[in-house]
């Protein structure tokens, strides 16, 4: 995407570099970022809104697949999940890509992740398509799609069947306990790793009362 200096960008609108500044100051029109120096910048997408254009970026907006599981153990899951996930935009006739992490759903860190977000931020993305909610963030769900509200961007779940809130805290645990067992050596590994265990085998009993 291409970005604009406050003097061009001010050229471009008819305004002054002060109103651009003003506006900034009472959040009227913020730059798309700003750099350590201090210098603004703002983007083709929001000169592209403030002339009222349609903009080539809209046009041409991805529709992102993501799927994620927690461990490379799940690798046979996710080709299930990335299956699953074709199927369904197929269906659908959307163009799409798809985008893969393997780590844990409480790891904000995950190249996919900051890869989609980036591309978020840039206006690039028109919908991001996941089969359960969680798969797109364990914790955090609402800021995501507060962001991507911003830039546009829609999220489909594929699968909105409802967890029981005993369900959902279990696997809540796990991942938390997993993400720290990473951390631990000897002795309380060997008690996080039990624990992780006594959590899945519960959380499997749940699923099954469910489903009987």
């Amino acid at each position: 995407m291409k970005y604009y200096s406050i003097g061009e960008f001010a050229n471009k609108i008819g305004k002054s570099i002060q109103t651009l500044r003003n506006w900034d100051k009472k959040n009227i029109l913020k730059p798309s970022h700003v750099t350590q120096g201090g210098t603004r910048y703002y983007s083709q997408e929001q000169l592209n809104n403030f002339l009222g254009l349609k903009s080539e970026q809209k046009i041409n907006k991805k529709i992102i697949g993501y799927c994620t599981v927690s461990s490379h153990k799940q690798k046979d899951d996710l080709e299930r999940q990335i299956d699953n996930v074709k199927t369904y935009m197929y269906a659908k006739g959307y163009k799409f890509e798809i985008i893969t992490d393997i780590g844990s759903g409480i790891n904000y860190t995950k190249k996919g992740l900051n890869q989609i977000i980036d591309m978020v931020t840039n206006s690039e993305v028109e919908k991001i398509v996941v089969l359960y909610k969680d798969r797109l963030i364990r914790f955090g769900y609402e800021l995501i799609e507060n962001l991507c509200n911003k830039f546009g961007t829609t999220i489909e779940i594929i699968d909105n069947t409802e967890k029981t809130e005993q369900q959902e805290l279990v696997e809540d645990l796990i991942q938390i306990v997993t993400v720290f067992s990473c951390k631990l050596q000897g002795k309380r590994a060997n008690k996080a790793k039990k624990m992780i265990k006594e959590l899945i085998e519960n959380d499997k009993d749940i699923k099954d009362n469910a489903n009987s």
